[in-house]
């Protein structure tokens, strides 16, 4: 067990967090939650970390995880309401802040287009994991991180060419 301090760690992966859960959730208002949530499921996590070496994989694994059932249960809710192609075409000024360039915006709405194991191999990659780091965060081998990297920007070209 090794002890962390909890404001050194928010202070740390606070921005890389923010455009991790931006590139799960458009809507502002579910998007501050979310990262609460994924804030303090670190924070009550923090003394379970047994090496120091590996806080960013470890913090990066259950935002992905916080992510992924947001994700899973945003979509249970939707069911009856409006189609993702209505909603995909909403854009929100806090995005356009966390994005300042045009050329951002548009891969982070391209990530958004990827299927979740491409996405959120992309999303890490983005946030300067190595591929042995993006491996540990997801529990896939390494040999699988190369693959998915590798379709996810094959359909990254794909959608920003027919964008």
């Amino acid at each position: 067990m090794v002890w962390m301090d909890a404001n050194a760690v928010v202070t740390q992966f606070a921005p890389a967090l923010a455009r991790i859960v931006a590139s799960y959730e458009r809507d502002r208002i579910l998007r501050d939650e979310l990262l609460q949530e994924i804030l303090m499921a670190i924070l009550s996590s923090l003394p379970r970390l047994a090496h120091a070496d590996r806080l960013k994989p470890f913090v990066f694994r259950i935002a992905h995880n916080r992510c992924v059932s947001h994700v899973a249960r945003r979509m249970r809710e939707r069911t009856n309401q409006e189609p993702w192609d209505d909603v995909a075409a909403e854009a929100t000024s806090q995005e356009l802040l966390l994005i300042e360039q045009e050329r951002s915006r548009r891969l982070l709405e391209a990530i958004r287009q990827l299927p979740l194991p491409y996405r959120q191999v992309m999303t890490l990659i983005l946030e300067d994991m190595s591929y042995d780091e993006v491996s540990e965060a997801l529990g896939i081998s390494v040999a699988n991180v190369g693959i998915r990297v590798n379709r996810a920007k094959q359909q990254l070209k794909a959608i920003l060419n027919h964008g």
